[in-house]
């Protein structure tokens, strides 16, 4: 029951429209009819600037974080957390209170891999940011970081240093978010993805 609940607690929570209901706060209505037609940071930087941008990547965070936390100290359960947090990103991709049309869950997915762990988190960021200061392309940061995250798990599952469960919750969110990229894998694989900074409109050069 309590995984059950802590699922549900997890998809609920992701599906808050971050991104939709501060679009309409900052003036611009319904941020998903500009730029990739997400709800996730690089899509709200495009369209409302740095400051609301950076409001909802931290909401967007703090959704993915949270049910991990109460599976780990309301229930007391690795399963809880574990899969608390994957329905965040299930929640944010496909939010139930936006029509199911939200964004690629990296934001949400961070946030759910710094209650995971820490370590595992600082991987997803700094090998994220270092793909994206070579390579530009905020893609490559946000599906290079997720996997990192994931082997950081792997590594800390296999040695002991975290429970189990979190391997699941670190396959199934890698899965997640690389499959939330495929539009993006095609476009960098054919030379055509617009890297940071390029005006390309008519591309989906979102990572978030």
């Amino acid at each position: 029951m309590n995984i059950a609940v802590t699922i549900l607690i997890g998809y609920l929570l992701g599906s808050f429209p971050t991104g939709l209901l501060i679009g309409r706060v900052a003036g611009i209505g319904d941020v998903r009819r500009y730029g990739s037609g997400k709800t996730g940071f690089t899509n709200s930087l495009r369209t409302m600037g740095i400051r609301w941008a950076v409001l909802v990547l931290l909401i967007d965070a703090v959704k993915g974080a949270a049910p991990v936390l109460i599976g780990q100290f309301l229930f007391e359960e690795p399963w809880a957390a574990a899969l608390g947090g994957f329905a965040s990103v299930i929640g944010h991709t496909w939010p139930v209170f936006a029509g199911f049309r939200g964004g690629r869950g990296v934001a949400t997915a961070f946030g759910a891999f710094i209650a995971v762990s820490l370590p595992a988190a600082v991987a997803v960021l700094a090998i994220g940011l270092i793909f994206l200061a070579v390579f530009r392309y905020a893609s490559v940061m946000s599906i290079v970081g997720v996997f990192a995250g994931f082997i950081s798990i792997v590594a800390l599952v296999v040695t002991n240093q975290t429970a189990g469960p979190y391997f699941l919750f670190g396959l199934l969110t890698m899965v997640t978010v690389e499959l939330n990229h495929l539009s993006n894998i095609k476009r960098l694989l054919a030379g055509t993805e617009p890297k940071i900074g390029q005006s390309d409109q008519s591309h989906d050069v979102a990572g978030v």
